[in-house]
């Protein structure tokens, strides 16, 4: 194979590459949709490596805020998880569900059931890139396991904390819940950026103050083990 020919070999490889891999905001996040819609579909909702049959940490948060029964919690990255449930049934009325899979929702929604279709609205939203999500006011409480860390680019944490800071109200909380620094790298074949309660501090800004924070060990469906920091902050300014 003579130079001239490599070369136009070179550049029709190049080319497929281009077309293959995704190089802009929208091809990434269709790819996101495809891989969590994939992972719902194909996963037992108990044997997903974040499962919990149980939501108590974050309830134990949760119940620290001394919430009306009708003040808006907004639950990003929502997935499958109980604590829908459990605050439905401690008798909250404006829940606001949000997860990147349809697929993930249709689920929830099916188990809830339709009697308490009043209490909650469903959101298919980016967190990085959001449509729908930006447009909401006044939260009460914005609650977040196991979502951020999956924000791996500065440019999505920045995009995830301008969203958080435009939606919560004065007085509002912040729940966050993400793996520490010394948790694994990867989750669900994703990579992972960890944090401590500074790094959130930072994010956050000095208009939220870390009201309570502690270390976690979840036990996932397989056995592992999973090292969470939670963080509740509240806004002042």
């Amino acid at each position: 194979m003579d130079n001239k020919v490599k070369l136009q070999y070179k550049i029709i490889v190049l080319r497929k590459k281009h077309i293959v891999m995704p190089n802009n905001k929208h091809a990434m996040e269709k790819n996101l949709k495809l891989h969590w819609n994939k992972t719902y579909e194909k996963t037992e909702i108990e044997k997903l490596g974040w499962y919990e049959d149980s939501p108590e940490p974050s309830l134990r948060l949760i119940n620290k805020c001394k919430l009306d029964k009708n003040a808006s919690i907004l639950n990003v990255g929502a997935g499958v998880t109980m604590l829908v449930d459990k605050l439905i049934e401690q008798g909250y009325n404006n829940i606001i569900v949000n997860d990147l899979s349809s697929i993930a929702l249709d689920k929830l929604k099916m188990r809830i059931g339709n009697n308490n279709s009043n209490s909650i609205r469903w959101i298919v939203d980016d967190l990085s890139n959001s449509t729908k999500l930006n447009k909401l006011e006044n939260i009460d409480l914005w609650h977040d396991r196991a979502v951020l860390h999956f924000f791996y680019t500065e440019k999505e944490q920045m995009a995830y904390f301008k969203l958080l800071k435009s939606v919560v109200k004065l007085n509002g909380f912040v729940i966050i819940s993400t793996f520490s620094l010394n948790s694994a790298t990867k989750c669900s074949g994703l990579p992972v950026h960890r944090f401590n309660k500074e790094m959130l501090q930072i994010k956050l800004g000095n208009r939220f103050i870390l009201l309570e924070t502690f270390n976690h060990i979840y036990t996932m469906p397989s056995g592992d083990k999973r090292e969470y920091v939670y963080t509740l902050f509240k806004r002042t300014q």
